[in-house]
């Protein structure tokens, strides 16, 4: 891992250190259209080309049903059972307090206004697989959305090279009492989503993360289509903020636990010392000999780098230039820095939290903005699977009181129509 001393930095510097992912020839964008237009006109046919052509399997159908799930799921142990279900739970009991009914409002006498909640009718759900099995993410997508109450969730992952899929995902669509999954992966399952196929339901919003092929494919069918995305959510990251109170074998441990995600992960520690840094390279050294994952890893840390700086303050800053999907704090000083977080989808507090509890059980999600839109985006919620319809009530009280002030306010714009509607009623 490259060492980068932040005082040496120019502001350019840290813009280029904070980049990633980046496609300036659009060659992943070429690719991706290709993929789109092809899912457009042909339907399922391309569908089952894509599996045989990425995945390299030769499916005999697009979907697999409730008794076969049932069958497949059956593989999973029941210690596996347990742990499912309690990382299940604490989603569950996190979520939940999301969803809240809003007060109504009378903005003047007689004038009313209030929201109300209504799922997203049709949800689709992207599960990666690739390199790694992650029911995980199904989970974190498909608990808000059965909480949410929409109507339809369509789930697409990539299939395991005997045309089905993993016992764990199985498992976990039981659990949701979602009796279908589709066989796709990759920009082409986003495609069958956004513009629906012969088997593939179109829905009316998509979510989940995926590689750069499919974080490119959302945010195109987002502006060529009536679907929408929950947020860009890219290849993984995390930054570590670190100072003498953290322990080095933690800190590799956290940094490695993102790079085996996959070879365009990102694992970056910003630091308070050269000591720091040292220590923490040797400790992934010792720890990256036993990964079974660790060529995977390798080649993440080799798009990886440590900044060393004078202060936490420092620290701090460049992590909200950086705006990391995960930020962990590794410090016993972590109260001092919260409320100096500006940009960051998900933190993690002190020396005993790590990045991976986020992951898999604590209760929050970890379907996260990455590539720097945690500057605008927040994690998937309950909130992501709703829409807020506004609401309001005139009395004629409140037509006397408001009338006036409308009357003007149209006047002032030219829009004559605008008041009539308001001076008719008053009349």
């Amino acid at each position: 891992m490259e060492v980068y001393n932040y005082s040496d930095l120019t502001k350019s510097d840290i813009a280029k250190l904070a980049q990633r992912n980046v496609d300036p020839a659009n060659e992943i964008r070429a690719i991706v259209e290709e993929v789109i237009t092809n899912v457009q006109q042909h339907g399922d046919s391309a569908l089952f080309d894509y599996a045989e052509k990425f995945d390299k399997v030769k499916l005999d159908k697009l979907y697999l049903d409730k008794d076969e799930l049932i069958e497949i799921a059956s593989a999973v142990s029941t210690e596996q059972k347990a742990a499912l279900e309690t990382a299940y739970n604490n989603i569950y009991k996190f979520h939940k307090t999301q969803l809240k009914t809003e007060d109504k409002v009378e903005t003047m006498p007689g004038v009313t206004c209030w929201r109300e909640l209504r799922p997203i009718e049709k949800v689709g759900l992207y599960i990666p697989g690739g390199t790694a099995v992650l029911p995980s993410t199904l989970l974190m997508l498909g608990i808000p959305a059965r909480i949410a109450g929409c109507h339809e969730i369509v789930v697409c992952t990539p299939p395991q090279k005997d045309g089905k899929v993993n016992a764990f995902v199985a498992y976990v669509l039981l659990l949701l009492d979602i009796d279908k999954i589709y066989l796709a992966g990759g920009s082409q399952a986003i495609a069958a989503m956004a513009y629906g196929t012969e088997s593939v339901t179109k829905v009316d919003k998509i979510f989940g993360p995926g590689n750069q092929f499919v974080t490119k494919a959302k945010t195109i069918i987002q502006s060529t289509t009536t679907t929408a995305i929950d947020m860009p959510a890219g290849p993984s990251e995390v930054l570590v903020i670190a100072d003498e109170t953290a322990k080095s074998e933690y800190i590799g441990a956290d940094l490695l636990a993102q790079a085996e995600h996959g070879i365009d992960s990102q694992a970056i520690l910003v630091c308070t010392s050269q000591k720091i840094a040292d220590a923490t390279l040797t400790a992934i050294e010792h720890q990256l000999s036993v990964l079974p994952r660790a060529d995977i890893a390798k080649q993440a840390l080799d798009n990886s780098y440590i900044v060393i700086t004078n202060t936490l303050d420092e620290a701090m800053q460049f992590s909200n230039q950086y705006a990391p999907e995960h930020l962990i704090l590794a410090t016993v000083n972590w109260q001092l820095l919260t409320t100096n977080i500006v940009n960051a989808g998900s933190v993690f507090l002190g020396n005993l939290t790590p990045e991976s509890v986020g992951d898999y059980a604590s209760g929050t999600n970890h379907t996260l903005p990455t590539s720097s839109y945690a500057r605008a985006y927040s994690g998937v919620s309950v909130d992501s699977f709703v829409k807020k319809i506004t609401f309001q009530h005139i009395t004629p009280e409140g037509i006397k009181n408001i009338g006036p002030t409308v009357e003007i306010l149209a006047e002032l714009e030219g829009l004559m129509a605008h008041k009539s509607a308001v001076t008719i009623r008053m009349k």
